[in-house]
């Protein structure tokens, strides 16, 4: 019987050991080559310090990108990522202020092995749109949802209609990564949330109360949409950052927001944009993703 514990403490200790090192290499794996592409919410506009390649662009020293970049200790790291690029800019460059960023894919490499991009809310000029309309529709209607009435027609969600188009676009964009990089893991990064799960800060959200939700529901929509895109590609990895940034919304205490409110703020971030704390979070669930 002594024998037998014996027997059984030393297989259990082995199997410890190799399930220790199995993580320990999961954990430790190495990247070497890494391109970022996307858009300002990748690129993160008036985050401390700006980058000039080109300035129009708005892209951040210290945007998830090169947090990750960091953390990784790669030994190349090329962010292409550009304001206001939509899923056209992969293949076509995009004219900026003071500049033109060239078509992200020009940064991809044979020897690439690891790819985040952040793309899709700026295509059909979707999340312009609600940033540029919605504000101004709240004093005709506080209470209600006075924006999702807006853009429903015939009982067709306009928005949400958009957003399911924009799958098929990112689709296209992960075919393009996979035939130019064909060794990389490909991550595709979520969008975190903006408006609260609940209550309202209509001095930094000004969206009338009812078009909180409807807001929370077309991101949402906009985030499945890129899944099921990721899904249906098969071979990249989507990285959901908006359940985890709950609580970091922009209505969040100073400190804990992610998403800045309806005021540029210099130095800090652009109106409707990340914070450094948004991509500082948003690095460590990528991190996360990755170990």
């Amino acid at each position: 019987m002594r024998y037998r514990r014996v027997l059984f403490a030393a297989v259990s200790t082995v199997v410890l050991l190799i399930g220790s090192a199995t993580a320990g290499a999961a954990a430790e794996r190495s990247y070497r080559n890494y391109v970022a592409l996307g858009d300002s919410y990748t690129s993160g506009p008036l985050i401390p310090l700006p980058r000039l390649d080109p300035l129009g662009c708005g892209k951040s020293t210290q945007n998830y990108p090169a947090l990750l970049a960091s953390a990784l200790r790669v030994r190349s790291y090329t962010d292409i990522s550009c304001g206001g690029a939509d899923t056209t800019n992969m293949t076509q460059p995009q004219s900026v202020f003071l500049g033109r960023n060239p078509a992200q894919f020009s940064a991809l490499r044979t020897d690439t092995d690891l790819v985040t991009v952040g793309i899709g809310g700026n295509d059909y000029d979707v999340f312009g749109t609600l940033v540029g309309t919605c504000p101004s529709l709240r004093a005709s209607d506080p209470t209600g949802n006075p924006c999702q009435d807006k853009f429903t027609v015939e009982g067709v969600d306009m928005m949400k209609a958009k957003v399911a188009q924009t799958g098929k676009n990112v689709e296209q964009v992960l075919a393009g990564i996979h035939a130019r990089s064909p060794r990389a893991d490909v991550l595709v990064i979520g969008y975190p949330r903006i408006a609260p799960e609940s209550g309202y800060c209509p001095k930094i959200l000004p969206f009338a109360e009812g078009d909180y939700a409807w807001l929370n529901d077309v991101e949402k929509a906009l985030n499945s949409a890129i899944e099921k895109a990721v899904a249906d590609d098969g071979y990249a990895f989507f990285v959901d950052t908006f359940g985890p940034s709950a609580g970091h919304d922009a209505c969040a205490p100073k400190g804990a927001a992610w998403i800045n409110g309806q005021h540029t703020k210099l130095l800090a971030a652009a109106a409707y944009h990340p914070y450094r704390t948004g991509m500082a979070g948003v690095a460590g669930v990528i991190l996360r993703h990755l170990r």
